[in-house]
């Protein structure tokens, strides 16, 4: 029986089957408590046996770390917990050796890293990839649920989707006898290939043929960056949709927040209270405020004007027509006292396929700022005027040979259409408070670090 069934149903005086690893183990001279999980809940269910049972000796031997089962019936806790599990039979299932890493202690996350395969047997992690899972789960919910289709972006790719050219190439070319440039069109595919930074642009095609589409896969960029926010292999939920405007394009962005966020608190309140009470003090509070806020909506001109009429010496000092610093995504959210979307942006700072704007200097671009996490998700109405794209891609001297296709999709019924990207490491640092990206991913890659 899974514990998480358990909890749910089970009685004093019911007769219970369950498989799970010993936690921690106290043993005395005539009896024994074995602090037990499977895995399924992050409760724990305590195992009290005695020197009745037939095995006691072999059971006093059993180590942290042992797979075991046990059978026995459900009697009232002497202790703090509700119930607990008298064991008449106790069956070691799988040994654990003394020097097993994962010891009833506390361990700095820089040393679990360092064992990743085995911190999901910790209580924190146990919480984190859990959480894990059920805001993955809440994100495919939520669209599929409002007529979206779940699209698969490929993963290898010729178009490099923002321009950056921070892509790690996807080669059989021996590149030990390769002497100068490569010739790619004895590569694999007959050109260079990457791996993906975005499923976007492909996204959009669907967008024209489903009217609403959403990506939710790993992305790579190969970016030599090691703070705690950046990773060089991530997922991104990325929606796209048709005959949507940038207004309609922050709405949906709200309501999906909003829905992933509640769903989580209510589907994962254990590890919720987890966190609050171990990682982030007043988390809970928090993720709540945010369900029940109202979203400010500000032009990108407006929070520059704030910034500089703000009485603060700032390390950055906020200009028109350039980015933001995070100094300046925190203040502007305790401005406004809760989430805000900046809007309309520099063109000159955002990407060639967002749209522009009849002033000639921006874009209609947002950005999601939210209290304590700074960006949390960006997106545009995208350009749909084909001559404006291609202005715009000659402008910025990129290559328009193979992004006909692209190009293609604002000839052959194109409409106007908007889309937004969230990283889901970024959310979940969001919802855990654990704030390395490092510690929400199950095996991070790294520059360095590509271990398991």
């Amino acid at each position: 029986m899974d514990l998480k069934d358990l909890f749910k149903s089970v009685k004093v005086g019911d007769e219970v089957i369950v498989d799970g690893w010993i936690r921690n183990h106290r043993k005395q001279k005539e009896f024994g408590f074995i602090d037990f999980s499977d895995g399924t809940t992050q409760a724990h269910l305590q195992i009290v046996y005695d020197d009745k049972i037939s095995n006691f000796v072999e059971i006093q031997k059993m180590l942290v770390g042992c797979a075991i089962e046990v059978k026995g019936i459900i009697v009232e806790s002497q202790g703090n917990q509700d119930f607990e599990l008298k064991a008449n039979e106790v069956i070691l299932l799988g040994d654990c050796p003394a020097d097993y890493p994962i010891q009833p202690k506390r361990h700095t996350r820089e040393f679990l890293r360092e064992v990743a395969y085995l911190r999901p047997r910790t209580n924190l992690f146990q919480a984190v990839f859990r959480v894990r899972s059920v805001a993955a789960y809440a994100i495919h919910k939520y669209f599929q649920e409002r007529n979206y289709v779940y699209f698969h972006a490929p993963l290898i790719t010729a178009s490099d989707c923002e321009g950056a050219g921070e892509m790690f190439q996807v080669t059989t070319l021996d590149l030990e006898r390769v002497n100068g440039k490569p010739d790619y069109s004895k590569d694999f595919f007959g050109k260079q290939a990457n791996l993906t930074v975005s499923g976007q642009l492909e996204a959009e095609t669907f967008a024209m043929a489903y009217k609403k589409t959403y990506t939710f896969g790993p992305t790579f960029r190969a970016e030599n960056s090691n703070t705690k926010t950046h990773a060089n292999e991530f997922w991104m939920i990325e929606p796209e949709m048709a005959f949507t405007d940038l207004n309609g394009d922050m709405d949906v962005m709200e309501d999906m927040l909003k829905y992933v966020v509640s769903y989580v608190l209510e589907n994962a309140s254990l590890e919720i209270d987890f966190f609050d009470q171990f990682v982030e003090k007043g988390l809970k509070e928090k993720l709540t405020k945010l369900v029940n806020s109202e979203f400010t909506r500000i032009d990108h001109e407006e929070v520059i004007k704030i910034l500089k009429e703000a009485d603060i010496k700032w390390e950055f000092e906020p200009e028109y027509g350039e980015d933001i610093a995070k100094e300046h995504e925190k203040y502007i959210t305790e401005y406004f006292n809760g989430p805000v979307f900046i809007k309309n942006w520099p063109k000159d700072i955002k990407a060639f396929y967002m749209k522009q704007n009849e002033d000639g200097k921006t874009v209609a671009a947002v950005d999601l700022e939210v209290p304590g996490a700074g960006e949390l998700m960006g997106g545009s109405q995208r350009e749909e005027n084909y001559e404006k794209l291609v202005t715009r891609m000659e402008e910025l001297g990129m290559e328009l040979e193979g992004m006909d296709w692209y190009l293609n999709l604002r000839k052959f019924g194109g409409c106007v259409h908007s889309g937004f990207g969230m990283g889901f490491e970024r959310l979940l640092i969001y919802l855990t408070g654990v704030e390395n990206i490092r510690d929400v991913i199950p095996y991070p890659r790294t520059p360095g670090n590509c271990e398991y």
